[in-house]
């Protein structure tokens, strides 16, 4: 609850991620609302951080537990903002299908898809909203060989979040997170600096991701290494780094897979199945178990710290938020 750290003397919320997604409900909380409260009253979180996959269900996810939510995302949507009907066709199919993917087939019904998104968000107590901006296409996953720029997808994105963040309140801070495909990865400050001058909700920051930041380098060996890459990355942000103003706390060491991978690759990039499992091959979502980590909460001093994992099941989640609760004890 409300934990202090060393540095600052800041007050930071510690919360746990989360969906309302049939499967999480039923197999993380069991559809009950005192599971997910004693989960929190153990490991004494302050609330969670909640994808919202249909509409918001209050009697399960109350209100006062909700600090945070994850806004929808696309991993493609930079060809269709460009309306590129060529590369849609060969990497989601038919119209048919590219329409089921997108809400529609216009740049307008897509909008509307993610300002409903907002709309559901913003009728929660939420106090920051999270958004990711990143790009890759299927066939791009696996071999690393891109055909958007960093800057390509940042000047895009900044388009979309001006078009849909009319609808957000101006109370409500929207926290930007970084990915390791083209997009806002954190490694270009002048990068940083365009999305920060140019988005018109000024309420905004960043959601430092660290397993995102470590998958940027292949060469990381060691959860003190990767410790010692954020860190420094977030320092050569300059003054943007107090522009984080949460944490997306796991650590990620699949350099060594994904070299593997771009070089021996036969997987099939149009089988979803297939293509999701590299993903969290690459986006390992571990809990810290070096004690080293403490130095990023110090360092950024955020408001929200999320620890955040792909669950697999009710006990693989109450492990893994055990492990890191006691990596991260003291800070």
């Amino acid at each position: 609850m409300e934990l202090e750290t060393y540095k600052g003397g800041c007050l930071i919320l510690e919360l746990v991620n989360l969906s309302n997604y049939p499967t999480d409900t039923k197999d993380l909380i069991m559809n009950q609302a005192c599971c997910l409260e004693h989960f929190l009253n153990t490991y004494h979180l302050d609330g969670i951080e909640l994808m919202l996959c249909k509409p918001w269900q209050e009697n399960l996810h109350r209100p006062e537990w909700i600090k945070g939510i994850h806004l929808r995302f696309w991993f493609n949507w930079f060809d269709f903002w460009r309306q590129d009907y060529t590369i849609l066709h060969k990497e989601i199919g038919n119209a048919d299908s590219i329409s089921a993917c997108y809400g529609g087939l216009t740049r307008q019904a897509w909008l509307d898809v993610y300002r409903e998104n907002i709309v559901q968000a913003a009728a929660t107590p939420a106090e920051y909203m999270v958004f990711h901006i990143a790009q890759v296409r299927s066939s791009e996953v696996f071999k690393y060989c891109f055909s958007a720029t960093s800057r390509e997808v940042v000047t895009a994105a900044v388009e979309v979040i001006n078009e849909i963040t009319r609808e957000l309140p101006n109370d409500r801070l929207l926290l930007f997170e970084n990915l390791w495909w083209p997009g806002l990865t954190l490694l270009d400050k002048d990068l940083v600096e365009y999305l920060f001058q140019n988005i018109e909700h000024k309420n905004s920051g960043i959601m430092l991701d660290t397993g995102h930041l470590m998958n940027t380098n292949l060469d990381l060996n060691t959860q003190a290494e990767a410790v010692d890459y954020v860190l420094k990355t977030v320092e050569d942000l300059g003054e943007y780094k107090t522009k984080i103003h949460g944490i997306h706390l796991h650590y990620s060491l699949s350099g060594r897979y994904v070299k593997q991978k771009k070089q021996f690759c036969t997987d099939d990039p149009t089988d979803p199945v297939q293509l999701m499992n590299h993903i969290l091959q690459i986006d390992q979502h571990l809990p810290f178990t070096d004690s080293s980590a403490k130095k990023i909460v110090q360092m950024v001093c955020p408001d929200y710290l999320i620890h955040e994992f792909v669950q697999r099941s009710s006990v693989d989640w109450q492990q893994k938020i055990t492990i890191q609760k006691s990596t991260m004890a003291g800070v």
